[in-house]
């Protein structure tokens, strides 16, 4: 008579070892990429399981994506340190997890007040088959209209508190050059019948 097919069961926790760090279920990780030329893969531990002696711990996981992983590419306004949590599930070697990091919303990240490397962001969720983002429209600022990018400077108007790009925006749609205090840009911007805050619809 054939084997039965042997029973997993779910852990709470798990310590890997190499790293020495315990994860569990709803603890963002670093996971090793079979590409050693690629950056780490980042996940959301969603389930962690062994088999009836406790060994052969795999990890079911929910995968963040980078811009430059999703079908439209990396774009000016997101920032490098951003991922999108995605709807591809996977069940993957709990040896493959390089270290655990930590995934913060798009507020938080931008309260922190130094960004480690283990830090990332995440503002949008992202559908891998259609390519569709959830929300699908994020503010604009600026007369370049571009989503807030973290890495870049903004400054504020005094006026009308409005927000903008310090930078000069980069490629050819150029942003006003401002020069502290804003609000004389500002009224500039106002004169000429524009919005100074606007959404930005993703098309997939």
């Amino acid at each position: 008579m054939g084997k039965g097919r042997s029973t997993r069961r779910t852990l709470d926790s798990h310590n890997i070892k190499s790293i020495n760090k315990t994860i569990r279920a709803g603890d963002c990780v670093l996971m090793r990429p079979s590409d050693t030329n690629k950056p780490s893969y980042v996940s959301r531990v969603e389930k962690i399981e062994s088999d009836g002696r406790g060994a052969n711990v795999r990890v079911h996981v929910r995968w963040y994506y980078r811009p430059e992983e999703s079908i439209g590419g990396r774009r000016q306004f997101h920032g490098s340190k951003e991922v999108f949590l995605s709807d591809h599930h996977d069940i993957q070697s709990a040896d493959t997890i390089e270290g655990k990091c930590t995934v913060h919303s798009f507020k938080s990240y931008t309260k922190l007040d130094a960004v480690g490397n283990d830090d990332f962001f995440c503002r949008f969720e992202y559908n891998s088959s259609t390519g569709a983002f959830n929300p699908d429209r994020v503010a604009v600022y600026c007369k370049c209209e571009m989503p807030y990018n973290p890495d870049d400077l903004m400054v504020q108007c005094e006026d009308c508190n409005d927000w903008w790009m310090g930078n000069g925006g980069g490629g050819e749609k150029k942003c006003w050059r401002i020069v502290i205090p804003v609000s004389s840009a500002c009224r500039m911007q106002a004169n000429t019948g524009q919005k100074h805050q606007k959404q930005l619809k993703f098309v997939s």
